[in-house]
């Protein structure tokens, strides 16, 4: 059960603060964007990285500094990437692959097991998130030649990204599964690996992008909330239960921005509230 009500908390973390990351976009750029919440998370989290045991085991350290180096600095860049050039529905639809993907990768490569229901519960979940991708507004429509040039493009970086968030997810399982490692430390190395891939890009950062203080209020927020809260709760999921199970209960963050973008003026259709329904029906098929 611990591990269930993490990876909702992680899902409903992530959208409120893409809710406030997405009233910055205009201000500055997805990657600086990114790097930013990353160098930030990284400061905050300094006190639990002066506090390691000394014993830790060198190797663990290296492995979750890779897995934020996949996961977080390149799948993360790698997903804004398609997100430009697909746009918001076709990129959805790509990352909807990810539970399906991980309960297969769970299996061949981690020795989880996965029941039937777990398998049902993973197609429901991927569904809705399809679903949900299909109903959504596209919003970049006004040069539909130069949009359908980029469509193989992005559709190669959307599935890269589903891949790198993948792989460093694995990565951080296997070493909360082999170390004496908490979720909070564990949390702490991987977003410090982020930050060190992210490192290149943060030179005067702050001084370009210029930033109002109620908008640094708005990324410290929404930092704290998605980056160091989100992946904190996702190292407990990782902990608790298989991989196919715990990305399968976090892909529920696009069925939670369904009820967010009704306050942002998208009102919920009957397809939204078909998604949701999927989305619970799977949740209960991986998780009772």
């Amino acid at each position: 059960m611990t591990g269930v009500l993490a990876a909702l908390g992680a899902a409903m973390a992530w959208t409120g603060a893409s809710a406030l990351w997405r009233s910055l976009s205009g201000r500055i750029t997805a990657i600086r964007l990114n790097a930013m919440k990353n160098g930030l998370a990284s400061l905050l989290f300094l006190p639990v990285l002066l506090t390691l045991p000394r014993d830790c085991a060198p190797h663990a350290v290296v492995l979750l500094l890779l897995s934020g180096l996949i996961g977080i600095a390149a799948g993360d860049s790698f997903y804004l990437g398609a997100l430009r050039r697909l746009g918001t529905r076709r990129t959805l639809t790509v990352e909807a692959s990810g539970p399906v993907l991980a309960s297969i990768a769970g299996v061949l490569v981690m020795g989880d097991s996965l029941g039937v229901r777990n398998a049902v519960g993973a197609l429901l979940v991927s569904s809705a998130v399809v679903l949900i991708a299909l109903q959504a507004k596209e919003k970049s429509q006004h040069k539909p030649h130069a949009f359908d040039s980029e469509l193989g493009p992005g559709l190669l970086l959307a599935l890269t990204a589903v891949i790198c968030g993948l792989s460093g997810a694995f990565l951080a399982r296997h070493v909360l599964l082999s170390s004496d490692l908490t979720p909070l430390q564990t949390a702490a190395i991987r977003l410090l690996g982020g930050w060190v891939g992210l490192l290149p890009l943060l030179k005067g950062i702050w001084s370009q992008a210029a930033l109002s203080r109620r908008e640094q209020w708005k990324l410290v927020i929404a930092t704290v909330i998605g980056t160091n809260g989100g992946i904190l709760l996702q190292q407990v999921v990782l902990q608790s239960m298989p991989v196919g199970e715990g990305v399968t209960l976090m892909a529920t963050a696009p069925v939670i921005a369904l009820f967010v973008g009704r306050m942002e003026g998208d009102p919920i259709q009957l397809s939204g509230v078909a998604a949701a329904g999927l989305a619970l029906a799977g949740v209960a098929c991986t998780s009772l």
